[in-house]
């Protein structure tokens, strides 16, 4: 059988392994550390098929490039595919599959971290202590998880993971979503938005992004109906949050913290070392100064070694099965 050739685009060195442990179906990889660009997308002359993340640059002219190069299969190892241009696939010949899910705890985990760190003012209480000064002060004193109200947004198999983390450690656990299911009847209290906000000592975000529908769900609006010295963390998608709205809400003290693994536009700055310049998004630049308030993880909810594993897995799966049958379980655009 004929040796199947795949570039994997974004390959960090921690993930190697993985690459290479879960290769199977023994594909001839070409494991590529930076995300897909115009420049590199050279590197797929020759190969079948091609493995990528959600900031790589799957654009219209990059998948004219690849078909010209002979790729006839294009995987991204996420369970969105809003960065891959559809319509060129389509026009160009080329597959696509993705990752319906991958380990909820992963999200769910990075998700009550943030909300424990804000809460238990941790990062401030680092911030001095780094500097051995070990005063305590009125900034350190927090509410007991127990004692707090958790509202979930969205209780899909992340959502409900995260509402379970919340509900084992004692928060009382409310939760919005338009499709209420019976297994979370079993953990959360459903109630409408404007009552789990206004109840809730930290909201969580788990809704999925729609565009047109979902863009800047938590707007102004969103924020004035939270309950005042609240915590809210997004761990979903970056166009839910409307940045600006945020920022007025940290900066008049609406809202107590805000954690995020996302950003709208966010591979600019995400991935790369900005140290020494300014972001070309004033707005999160601002929003990152209000540091230890808010809390910033530049898009680390899936780095574990359980997610990756499903990814991995399952992306080779998708791959075999296209080269095996035709067609794809997970296949999007057809």
């Amino acid at each position: 059988m004929m040796t199947v050739k795949v570039v994997c685009y974004g390959v960090r060195a921690v993930e190697v392994p993985f690459f290479e442990k879960l290769n199977k179906y023994g594909y001839q990889l070409i494991l590529e550390a930076t995300l897909l660009n115009d420049e590199n997308v050279v590197l797929t002359k020759g190969a079948q098929a091609v493995i990528v993340r959600g900031n790589c640059k799957t654009d219209r002219k990059n998948i004219a490039k690849m078909s010209d190069f002979g790729v006839k299969y294009l995987l991204t190892r996420t369970v969105g595919f809003n960065h891959i241009d559809l319509e060129a696939t389509k026009e160009f010949g080329l597959e696509v599959a993705r990752v319906p899910a991958y380990s909820p705890n992963a999200i769910s985990e990075l998700a009550v971290t943030l909300a424990m760190t804000l809460l238990r003012n941790v990062a401030h209480t680092l911030n001095k202590t780094r500097i051995k000064d070990f005063t305590v002060d009125a900034a350190m004193f927090s509410k007991e998880i127990r004692n707090c109200t958790v509202g979930v947004l969205g209780t899909g198999r992340i959502g409900l993971t995260t509402a379970k983390l919340f509900k084992g450690l004692g928060a009382k656990v409310v939760a919005f979503d338009v499709f209420e299911n019976q297994a979370a009847k079993e953990v959360v209290d459903y109630m409408p938005l404007d009552k789990v906000l206004a109840i809730s000592d930290v909201v969580s975000v788990h809704i999925p992004y729609i565009k047109g529908e979902t863009d800047k769900f938590i707007d102004t609006y969103f924020l004035s109906q939270m309950k005042t010295d609240a915590v809210l963390v997004n761990t979903s998608r970056g166009e839910l949050q409307d940045d600006e709205a945020i920022l007025a809400a940290i900066e008049s003290n609406k809202l107590r913290g805000f954690g995020t693994d996302v950003f709208a536009g966010e591979a600019e700055f995400f991935f790369k070392n900005m140290e020494q310049e300014p972001l070309s998004n004033p707005i999160v630049e601002q929003l990152i100064s209000y540091y230890p308030r808010v809390i910033v993880t530049p898009h680390i909810g899936s780095y574990t070694d359980e997610a990756l594993t499903n990814m991995v897995e399952i992306s080779y799966k998708n791959l075999h099965e296209f080269l095996t049958t035709g067609t794809c379980e997970n296949i999007v655009g057809s």
